[in-house]
């Protein structure tokens, strides 16, 4: 066996009840290649009798939701069971931990932040050592991506995308094939987090563009992408100007 190899995958289970909440995370399950899916849920009390019934590794639960709430279901899985805490509520954090959460994601959960959390899970139940990370696998195995539009996810196909634009809490998608742009409740940070960093960069506040994408750059550090031109701005200059090294 190659040194750092993942013996084989953790099980796992979602309980959220919020549908779009599901799909987003089995979506990250589903790009995990050392995640398994046992089961989703969007009602704490059958999914507790199910974890009971039938035990898994990692259990990805939701906190405020009827009838039974995350915190209390915690404590009533079996003691094999790990849990990460998904949540839009910061406040619940410290009260994670007192359950021994493994980890407390944020919603909107980014898929790095997934990876950190899961990163976790294999190192506790020992399937990888810590000197790894899955993280390193190439944004190759990632063709596409899941986009919250007009309260539904929106599949968008990576290699598709020409850039994005932001304002405030939403972004706009534009492609490569003439498609209508997308406008997405995502807000740049999300979006930036979501992306392959290989294949894009944010080179200004409102815009992050894809590298491959580029027609040309003149002297006054302004980007021509499709249609548009991009400045890029100081904040992101000198990353921008590293990679511009490597690549002349």
């Amino acid at each position: 066996m190659e040194e750092n190899q993942i013996t084989n995958r953790l099980t796992c289970m979602i309980v959220d009840d919020e549908p779009l909440a599901i799909k987003l995370l089995e979506n990250f399950v589903q790009r995990t290649p050392y995640l398994e899916l046992s089961a989703s849920f969007d009602n704490s009390v059958a999914a507790l009798q199910e974890v009971q019934a039938h035990p898994v590794n990692l259990l990805f639960l939701d906190i405020q939701m009827p009838d039974l709430d995350g915190m209390e279901l915690s404590r009533m899985v079996p003691e094999e069971t790990r849990i990460i805490f998904t949540t839009a509520f910061k406040q619940y954090a410290f009260e994670s931990y007192e359950v021994s959460a493994l980890d407390f994601l944020l919603k909107p959960v980014s898929y790095k932040k997934f990876l950190e959390a899961t990163t976790k899970a294999l190192k506790w139940f020992g399937r990888i050592t810590p000197a790894s990370s899955p993280e390193t696998k190439t944004d190759d195995e990632n063709p596409f991506v899941f986009v919250k539009s007009d309260s539904q996810l929106v599949r968008v196909d990576v290699s598709t995308i020409l850039y994005v634009s932001g304002l405030k809490d939403y972004t706009r998608f534009f492609f490569t094939d003439g498609k209508r742009p997308l406008t997405a409740l995502m807000t740049m940070k999300a979006v930036e987090e979501l992306l392959p960093a290989s294949r894009f960069m944010r080179v200004h506040r409102s815009f992050i563009i894809a590298l491959d994408k580029i027609k040309s750059i003149d002297r006054n550090n302004c980007v021509y992408i499709g249609d548009e031109v991009v400045h890029v701005s100081d904040v992101y200059k000198d990353a921008f100007n590293e990679y511009l090294k490597k690549k002349s």
